[in-house]
C-alpha cells in the first residue's frame, strides 16, 4: 500500500471515528431530552393526580354530610308520623340549675 493510500484510509477511518462520535453524541441528547419530559410529564400527573385527590376528597364529604342530612329527616318524618316527634311534644320541660 502506497504512502497515499495508507493517508487516505487514515483519513477515512479519522472521519468515521467522528462521525460516530455525533451520532452517538446526538443519541445522549436525544435520550436526556427524553428523560427530561418523561420526567416532566410525571411531575404534572402526579400534581394532576393530587389536585384530582383533593377535589374528590371534598365531594365525597359533602356527599357524606347530604346524605347523613337525609337519612336524619327520614328519621325526623317518621318520628312525626308516629307521633313520638320533637315537633308533637305538647308538653315543654324547662330544668333550671341552682346557684
Amino acid at each position: 500500500m502506497s504512502s497515499a493510500q495508507q493517508f487516505r484510509a487514515g483519513q477515512a477511518r479519522g472521519q468515521g471515528a467522528e462521525k460516530a462520535n455525533q451520532v452517538i453524541d446526538s443519541a445522549k441528547d436525544t435520550a436526556q431530552l427524553a428523560k427530561d419530559r418523561a420526567c416532566d410529564a410525571t411531575r404534572s400527573t402526579h400534581e394532576s393526580a393530587q389536585q384530582g385527590a383533593e377535589k374528590t376528597t371534598g365531594f365525597l364529604q359533602q356527599t357524606g354530610e347530604q346524605v347523613m342530612n337525609m337519612a336524619q329527616g327520614a328519621v325526623d318524618t317518621m318520628k312525626n308520623t308516629l307521633g313520638v316527634g320533637d315537633n308533637n311534644t305538647t308538653t315543654t320541660t324547662t330544668t333550671q340549675c341552682k346557684k
